[in-house]
């Protein structure tokens, strides 16, 4: 992270933290997967895997959204606020910040490693496991190319993408980036490390609460002609299941 934030400075964008963040935790679970003594359990390898699968899809495509544009919105405002302070206020706001999020969230990709519990076999439980991460990976990763198709038409500029997974919730990508996080933690319940489970609660309120949904929503709000029908009809998070209004 502090690497990141001189290259920030250098490029005037501290938006490039984004991009690292998926990769954040590709690099702490096989760090952590190298300094742990002995074979790695097939849990263990199962969720590096698609820890690996889920980081680098998201930072691809971070960085193929924001490539060639400036800096993100969000950023972009704390840098008007600060004036010339945000070069030093960047690194506690932003990139130290996140880095001590990427540390606390990881726990559980590192705790497994350590555990004795790890070495069992593999079982159904972890085929459930992998079949709510691969729901989750569906709605992210599904709706962030919904929404790229859609915004690479320029005849829907100013216009609600509100159908395929928009049409149950407002925000898919974040609802299965939470979702794919409670799978990770499953495998680790499995492996012992069944105290670890701040971890997906944190990463689901920030989602939900902090950086994700809340941040949008006020910008769009403002933006987007048609928006306070959408939010009448749509959840903000999780998926309705039956056809109606969103209660």
């Amino acid at each position: 992270m502090f690497l990141l934030w001189l290259l920030s400075l250098i490029l005037r964008n501290s938006s490039i933290v984004d991009i690292f963040w998926g990769m954040g935790f590709i690099i702490i679970f096989w760090l952590g997967a190298l300094l742990v003594p002995g074979d790695m359990p097939a849990r263990s390898i199962l969720l590096g895997v698609i820890v690996s699968i889920w980081g680098l899809r998201l930072s691809l495509y971070i960085y193929q959204r924001n490539h060639g544009k400036p800096e993100d919105f969000r950023y972009a405002k704390w840098r008007e606020e600060a004036g010339r302070a945000w070069w030093w206020q960047s690194f506690f706001k932003v990139f130290l910040l996140q880095g001590v999020l990427l540390w606390i969230i990881s726990t559980p990709l590192l705790a497994m490693q350590t555990s004795s519990a790890s070495d069992s076999a593999l079982s159904c439980y972890d085929l459930i496991a992998i079949i709510i991460w691969l729901t989750g990976f569906a709605f992210e990763a599904g709706g962030d190319y919904q929404l790229a198709r859609f915004k690479a038409n320029p005849a829907n500029k100013g216009k609600l993408l509100t159908t395929g997974l928009w049409s149950v919730t407002r925000h898919p990508n974040y609802w299965g980036d939470s979702v794919q996080w409670w799978a990770f933690y499953l495998l680790t319940i499995l492996s012992g490390a069944w105290w670890t489970i701040f971890s997906p609660i944190i990463m689901t309120y920030l989602l939900r609460n902090v950086s994700g949904v809340s941040m949008l929503e006020k910008t769009l709000n403002d933006t987007k002609l048609g928006y306070a029908d959408y939010v009448a009809n749509t959840p903000a998070f999780m998926p309705r299941m039956l056809p109606g209004k969103n209660r």
